[in-house]
């Protein structure tokens, strides 16, 4: 015969559970800890060397380099850093390589970016097919974005040569030109020049983020779409292309960016030469730091960082936009 306890199971009470959970563990099985002075100053102290660092490295020469915009701060004459307000700013204005400048900066962004965005979305297109050695390819179409712009500069300057360049040699042996071309030397070939070195180092970067975003995008859609009798025309810009379109806009902003404040390949390719018909903003800016000119540097500088900012501004609009949508 089963025995049965007569002892009263005890039912703890609201009161006693609040007791219990602010004496005891709370829900979740984990002891809250309190912040206290104590814990405030550990965190403090750990923190500590990281926001000096940046402070001395990042934020002091910001702040220091932007006062020089406002000041008649010149390495030639060091003995007078008066206060001149916007005269820099003036001085930026009224150069005459201003125009060509301002003109060869939206070329720069403009022709780099159209054709990295149609190469890199074909290409991006072609290794989401599964084929035979795909990460081969892969492997080879990714690798430019591992070297420096600066180094690839200065390969296409060698590439470019009027003597001796490769490229010369190969139009020559397609019958497409009869004598060398000065790529560089000349200012109505500079600019291209440049610009073929910035798409082929370029396209990679929208390779890689539009690869990894059709990824994402069901195999399903394409399967109803083939169903419907859909064809590949329609397919990509009623499926693929709304798909993708957030990260499209956010990899063009980002690459912008990027390509309005990148001087490094222009300065291994041509320094801004000739006469000043590969010059952009950036490179600009450091050809007058080189000259000793810091203040109207500086105000240039704050010029850039302006136009960035502009940039910046949309970037994060859509990245919030982006983030709503995922919610």
């Amino acid at each position: 015969m089963p025995v049965t306890s007569t002892t009263p199971s005890k039912t703890a009470t609201p009161a006693e559970g609040a007791a219990s959970r602010k004496g005891g563990l709370p829900h979740g099985g984990r002891r809250k800890r309190e912040f206290t002075t104590r814990r405030g100053l550990a965190i403090a102290a750990y923190l500590a060397p990281a926001a000096l660092f940046v402070a001395v490295f990042t934020y002091y020469p910001m702040v220091a380099g932007g006062q020089m915009a406002f000041r008649n701060w010149k390495l030639t004459d060091l003995t007078d850093t008066s206060w001149v307000g916007l005269k820099n700013f003036g001085d930026v204005f009224a150069d005459p390589a201003w125009g060509t400048v301002l003109g060869n900066t939206a070329v720069w962004v403009v022709g780099s970016i159209v054709p990295q965005l149609v190469i890199g979305f074909a290409l991006a297109l072609w290794l989401r097919r599964r084929f035979v050695l795909r990460g081969l390819y892969q492997a080879l179409i990714f690798f430019p974005w591992a070297i420096s712009g600066f180094l690839i500069g200065i390969l296409f300057r060698w590439m470019f040569n009027s003597e001796f360049g490769v490229v010369n040699d190969l139009l020559q042996k397609a019958g497409l030109i009869d004598e060398p071309i000065a790529w560089l030397a000349d200012p109505d070939t500079a600019m291209v020049a440049v610009l073929v070195a910035n798409v082929w180092y370029g396209v990679t970067f929208f390779a890689i983020m539009i690869l990894a975003a059709l990824q994402s995008v069901p195999d399903e859609l394409y399967e109803a779409a083939a169903l419907d009798g859909a064809g590949k025309a329609r397919t990509l810009f009623r499926i693929t292309i709304p798909s993708i379109r957030t990260t499209l806009a956010l990899t063009v902003l980002l690459r912008v960016i990027w390509i309005f404040n990148f001087p490094d390949l222009i300065f291994g390719m041509t320094g801004g030469g000739p006469n000043n018909e590969t010059h952009i903003v950036t490179t600009w800016m450091i050809k007058i730091t080189q000259q000793g000119d810091y203040g109207r540097a500086s105000a240039l500088g704050l010029l850039v960082v302006a136009a960035l900012l502009v940039f910046a501004v949309f970037f994060l609009m859509a990245t919030r936009e982006k983030k709503g949508a995922r919610q």
